[in-house]
């Protein structure tokens, strides 16, 4: 089979599509291990789909439908930074314009593609639970298409993995600590499907800008470092969180499996 190898801020993925919709865990497992695969924190399967509902209940023109798979093989509602890659392969290989939307789990999704430039929306922001307190430290926890948690920490350099990964478990959320720098953030994310710190995570910086935007810590239309030390840049419109970044199609490759 053939398979894309993107990059998306430290993100990466392994892209095909197909006509066929049907469980692909095992598959996901395969092409994402490190060593005996492509290497990838996840898997994005782009199937035909033509129709499907809006955010406000409204029936909407969409250009396909994604399944998108962690590297465990546990399919997950939405990835920030999968959504870019996506649209790029998508819009690279002519499945659709420039301007698409597309079917998650969390809902439709709309993505620009400027050259290596992709920007997404990002499914409502949703406060779950901001009374949140563990080992002295306060956390909001937020759904950007999956949940998150978020604490606004002093240092960025001290992120405690086996405290992230003790919340991953018992609110079974990814895990975030934000910094403020100057007008901007810095992000680190424990990623859940991939129970590690990953060198970004789309939903996972929507979550701590929309906390610091809520809270008053940030402005509208920001620059998010995450641990790759690329940027991305956040905003609010009308309607949810406006996500833009560079995309990067690293290789295509046929694979045997």
């Amino acid at each position: 089979m053939t398979v894309a190898k993107y990059s998306a801020n430290g993100n990466d993925f392994v892209v095909f599509h197909t006509f066929v919709k049907k469980e692909r865990s095992e598959l996901a497992r395969r092409l994402c291990h490190r060593q005996n695969g492509v290497g990838a924190d996840g898997l994005i399967v782009l199937v035909p789909n033509n129709d499907a509902v809006d955010f406000q209940g409204n029936q909407s023109k969409i250009d396909f439908e994604w399944q998108f798979y962690n590297s465990d093989g546990s399919e997950a509602e939405m990835c920030g930074n999968g959504s870019r890659a996506c649209a790029h392969y998508a819009f690279s290989n002519d499945l659709a314009p420039a301007k698409m939307s597309f079917l998650t789990l969390a809902g439709v999704i709309r993505a620009d593609v400027d050259g290596a430039m992709v920007q997404s929306e990002l499914t409502p922001p949703m406060i779950v639970n901001k009374e949140i307190v563990e080992s002295g430290k306060d956390w909001w926890l937020i759904n950007t298409g999956v949940p998150h948690l978020v604490h606004f920490t002093q240092n960025i350099q001290e992120f405690d993995i086996q405290e992230a990964r003790a919340l991953r478990y018992k609110y079974n959320a990814n895990v975030n600590i934000a910094y403020v720098e100057g007008k901007n953030l810095r992000v680190r994310t424990y990623e859940r499907g991939v129970e590690d710190e990953t060198l970004a995570c789309g939903t996972g910086m929507a979550a701590c800008f929309y906390r610091g935007f809520s809270e008053g810590r940030v402005k509208n239309n920001i620059e998010v470092y995450p641990t790759s030390g690329e940027t991305l840049y956040l905003g609010m419109n009308e309607r949810t969180i406006t996500f833009r970044g560079e995309v990067k199609r690293v290789f295509t490759t046929d694979i045997a499996l």
